[in-house]
């Protein structure tokens, strides 16, 4: 199917209406409990486009879209709606927020046990690094919603609450900046340790001595250890203390939480600037895509036109853009290390601890892609991105059909299951695990920023089928009983019985649609791809043009002003045209030659036909 971000965003926010505007009340929670994950993925669902995409802007009633007005409509008329989006906005803030104000992260609900026994009550308290992100992305489009909406709003008591619940916003997002910051982590480790030998078994991929392939990541890594060393000792002093031996191997990204090697953040007033972590100090690949995503979300050229950061917030960002940066770099040169086949390339991924699964090396492809996305990624990085990503919609049974008791559907049900080292010595209670299952969603997000990128018109072209592909899968999963219209029911695309298995809507799910949507929403509104061979062509057929034109205004008199002369001088202002777009959009250069090439055959057979019946 066609991905078509407003047609299909508007359909997310119908379904959203008609199952949590329940008796003129929101309701909070899905398929797990409310947690402040899951109120964050569900207040975005609403609040991300709204922010992100002009057409879907709420703050203005006069510039409520007609379609998104009654699709809103069981909320109230337009005058409402802004009213409403600042009530979900405080509904947020105090259902995660203590009773002394503090901002909560706690994971909650979406913490699993590996054990029979389910996890203790304070173990359900702990902080996750997904809940710092998402809230990162929240407050950033929360603080940018109310800002917009009090511009539109009369002085008095609705100023008053918007000024207030900004704060909170503020507060939370100081916080959430902060607990990302002491979760990054960065782990050394021997050439010759267990972790050394699968780190160097994943990377060299042309049978090279363990000696040569040292070498070439020294140098590959020189610069990315420097500036750890050097601009990334704020929350992490004794981790990038030991890069200072280059006889280490390292890795950098997040943990899942604040780890227990952090130091303190002395400038900013907050518990968790000084609470001790128990997270190991070891990246998680997937809290590291979900921490990069946050912090691209407060380091975009748009949030800093905005203005929304204060004096705190702004030396917080300058540390997580260094964090981001580096571990971009750092997982875009692992990933492609070698001269020949890239170890992104062997699927699937083993990371140091020996894990192996195809997710991992989707979420390395995804780290590598918004890597490219921020420097001038070559067409043979591109390529072969393409054949890594048809790849894993292979493997992950995306564009194969399944077989009976597949293994590969665990992939999507119930998922990857993470072991978050550090909380079985919480409270004596069972180690912890997270539970990933948005294979497809991060597929089609990054198959989109691919898109984007590529000037190949191979490349190009199977990104967006594979798109479409992934699309239809995704399509398949949506709950066809209770929440219509929301996700996820991954038994529906993995069983031809279509027998509804699940009626509440994942936010987890339905949240990360969104976010492939309004990527989608940038792919469109991007100039379409100026192809170089597109562009030979077309240049070639203006000069031919201009040719006979040329040669039709030998035989046109000064004085003419026939229909003759009319007609020749619309093939002009075509052909103009033309020559000011073929650097720019060949396409429609093409498109004004073939209207003058086609006026000028006309001209020609009228004259013909004139010769032959004088």
């Amino acid at each position: 199917m066609r991905i078509q971000p407003r047609e299909q965003i508007l359909g997310i926010w119908k379904s959203m209406i008609g199952a949590c505007w329940v008796d003129n009340e929101w309701q909070w929670g899905g398929v797990r409990d409310a947690n402040s994950i899951s109120d964050s993925e569900q207040l975005l669902c609403l609040l991300y486009p709204a922010t992100e995409i002009d057409i879907f802007a709420l703050h203005d009633p006069d510039r409520i879209e007609q379609d998104v007005q009654s699709v809103l409509e069981p909320i109230g008329g337009t005058t409402r709606i802004g009213a409403f989006v600042v009530s979900l906005l405080a509904s947020y803030i105090r259902n995660n927020s203590t009773e002394d104000g503090l901002p909560i992260f706690a994971g909650g609900s979406y913490l699993r046990s590996s054990e029979e026994r389910p996890p203790t009550e304070i173990q359900q308290q702990l902080e996750i690094v997904d809940s710092y992100s998402m809230s990162l992305t929240v407050c950033m489009a929360g603080l940018r919603f109310l800002r917009d909406y009090r511009s539109r709003t009369c002085p008095g008591r609705s100023t008053d609450q918007v000024d207030e619940l900004s704060e909170h916003l503020s507060t939370r997002l100081t916080a959430a900046m902060t607990g990302l910051l002491r979760s990054f982590v960065v782990n050394t480790v021997r050439p010759k340790s267990t972790e050394g030998q699968k780190i160097l078994g994943m990377l060299n991929q042309d049978g090279r001595t363990e000696q040569t392939v040292l070498a070439g990541i020294r140098t590959n890594l020189e610069r990315v250890r420097a500036r750890l060393r050097s601009d990334v000792t704020l929350g992490q002093e004794a981790s990038v203390k030991e890069l200072e031996d280059e006889y280490l191997l390292f890795e950098c990204g997040w943990s899942w939480g604040v780890s227990t090697d952090a130091s303190p953040v002395d400038f900013v007033d907050s518990p968790i600037a000084t609470a001790a972590g128990i997270a190991e100090p070891r990246p998680y690949l997937y809290f590291t895509v979900v921490a990069l995503d946050g912090i691209n979300d407060l380091v975009s050229p748009r949030a800093g036109e905005l203005g929304l950061l204060d004096e705190t917030q702004h030396r917080l960002a300058q540390a997580l853009r260094t964090r981001w940066e580096l571990t971009q770099r750092y997982w875009s040169i692992v990933a492609r290390f070698g001269e020949e086949r890239w170890p992104l390339e062997d699927i699937p991924w083993q990371t140091s601890d020996g894990e192996q699964s195809d997710y991992y090396s989707l979420i390395v492809s995804a780290v590598l892609i918004q890597d490219l996305v921020q420097r001038n990624a070559s067409d043979d990085d591109l390529t072969r991105a393409v054949a890594i990503f048809d790849e894993l919609a292979g493997r992950g049974r995306i564009i194969r059909r399944p077989m009976r008791d597949d293994p590969a559907v665990a992939l999507h049900r119930p998922g990857v299951l993470l072991s978050l080292r550090g909380t079985e010595k919480v409270d004596e209670g069972p180690m912890l695990q997270w539970q990933v299952s948005d294979f497809s969603a991060v597929l089609l997000k990054r198959m989109l920023q691919a898109a984007r990128l590529s000037n190949n018109v191979a490349a190009r072209d199977k990104l967006m089928e594979l798109s479409k592909s992934t699309m239809d899968h995704l399509h398949r999963r949506i709950l066809r009983d209770g929440a219509v219209g929301l996700w996820d029911d991954p038994d529906s695309a993995f069983s031809d019985e279509h027998r509804p298995t699940e009626t509440k809507p994942s936010w987890y799910m339905t949240e990360r649609v969104i976010e492939c949507l309004v990527v989608a929403d940038r792919t469109y509104r991007e100039p379409p791809p100026n192809w170089p061979d597109l562009q030979a062509v077309a240049r070639v057929m203006l000069n031919i043009a201009e040719h006979r034109f040329d040669q039709e205004m030998l035989g046109v008199s000064v004085d003419d002003y026939s229909d003759n002369r009319v007609a020749l001088d619309s093939v002009e202002r075509y052909i103009d045209d033309a020559r000011r777009l073929i650097r720019e959009d060949a396409a429609t250069t093409f498109v004004h030659t073939l209207d003058a090439l086609r006026i000028l055959d006309q001209l020609v057979t009228a004259q013909r036909d004139a010769t032959r019946n004088p």
